[in-house]
């Protein structure tokens, strides 16, 4: 597991991005007509020995609709989730769905080989194996004392 140091400027930034991520959801209700619903799918990491495993949930999306990049040290995801034109000449409409451009930056907790990663589409789950790089693998040498 890689050692993070702490920084105190980074854990407010994250608490007023939560923030706002509250207040934005609690005023959506009152401002639907004036503001649409931004859609951030949600993800899940666990780190190996060998690997990264990284898990994005984008129900409602294709394969088609993912731009999925990967350097060294992120991952990061783009896609859209467009909305079906619906005609109705009689009734209401509402509908609770986020639609729109999404993108996600994740930073990686260590190295990758970004030239070897794999990725599975499934039940609207995107799963990518990760391997990390044989430098960070190796990182922690044992040393005999005689």
């Amino acid at each position: 597991m890689a050692i993070v140091r702490f920084s105190p400027w980074r854990e407010i930034d994250s608490l007023q991005k939560e923030m706002n991520h509250l207040f934005d959801g609690f005023y959506s209700d009152f401002n639907a007509q004036e503001k649409p619903l931004k859609f951030t799918p949600a993800a899940e990491i666990n780190e190996t020995e060998a690997a990264i495993n990284f898990k994005l949930e984008v129900p409602g999306l294709s394969a088609e609709d993912l731009d999925v990049q990967v350097t060294a040290e992120a991952v990061v995801i783009k896609g859209e989730r467009r909305q079906q034109n619906q005609t109705e000449n009689h009734g209401m409409t509402r509908s609770e769905f986020r639609y729109g451009a999404f993108q996600r930056v994740i930073p990686l907790p260590t190295r990758i080989q970004n030239d070897q990663v794999k990725a599975e589409y499934k039940d609207g789950i995107l799963n990518l194996y990760l391997p990390k790089a044989e430098s960070e693998k190796n990182k922690v040498v044992k040393v005999n004392i005689g």
